[in-house]
């Protein structure tokens, strides 16, 4: 327990290691929509974003 790393690092050495390559789109679209969610909760552009649904 020393060692104590980032989740990004964690998950960076699992993607090398594992050669799981192929996880990195679905990270990426997972965090994409993440942020879109968190930033439409209360914003001025909410009624472009619904636009796109």
């Amino acid at each position: 327990m020393s060692n104590n790393r980032s989740l990004i690092g964690e998950l960076w050495d699992f993607l090398k290691v594992r050669k799981a390559w192929w996880l990195t789109p679905i990270i990426i679209m997972l965090v994409l929509v993440g942020a879109l969610i968190i930033f439409s909760q209360s914003s001025a552009i909410s009624p472009f974003i619904y636009a796109l649904f």
